[in-house]
């Protein structure tokens, strides 16, 4: 993604249900990024049995020092899931005219996970409501808490 014209990298954590778990933005697609963004997305729950990335040549080296019982999959379409979820955020910044800071990119990335969360039913305030009527439902009853 572009921020002020700039590349960024914006790595996205999804179980395997769907549920975008951890977001990170960040200007160097390296080791360092890597690494910051598994050991974030690690403490969100139990360790993965399965680590799905693209071919990036750092993934190997940080996936085998955090994750070592993982298996870790880079088959071409196996990150599919991932990247049509992140066409939604896509066509979600192209009416905002592109964002100009990498703050507004973190605060637009995560919100995004959280309503698509919502949509899918992955909360427990949204479960027993119909599709439609989810983010309507989520947000009256996130509105009355205290």
């Amino acid at each position: 993604m572009r921020v002020a014209g700039r590349w960024t990298y914006l790595y996205r954590a999804v179980d395997q249900h769907g549920q975008v778990i951890d977001v990170l933005v960040s200007q160097r697609r390296d080791g360092a990024a890597a690494r910051a963004f598994f050991t974030r997305a690690l403490t969100h729950g139990r360790l993965p049995v399965e680590v799905t990335t693209d071919r990036a040549p750092v993934y190997p080296r940080v996936i085998e020092e955090l994750v070592l019982a993982a298996r870790h999959v880079l088959e071409q379409d196996a990150n599919n899931p991932v990247g049509a979820d992140h066409c939604r955020l896509k066509a979600r910044r192209r009416p905002m005219r592109g964002l100009k800071t990498l703050r507004s990119l973190r605060t637009v990335a995560a919100g995004h996970a959280f309503v698509q969360n919502l949509r899918r039913g992955h909360y427990e305030i949204t479960v027993d409501t119909p599709v439609h009527d989810r983010i309507r439902s989520a947000f009256t009853n996130l509105a009355i808490c205290p």
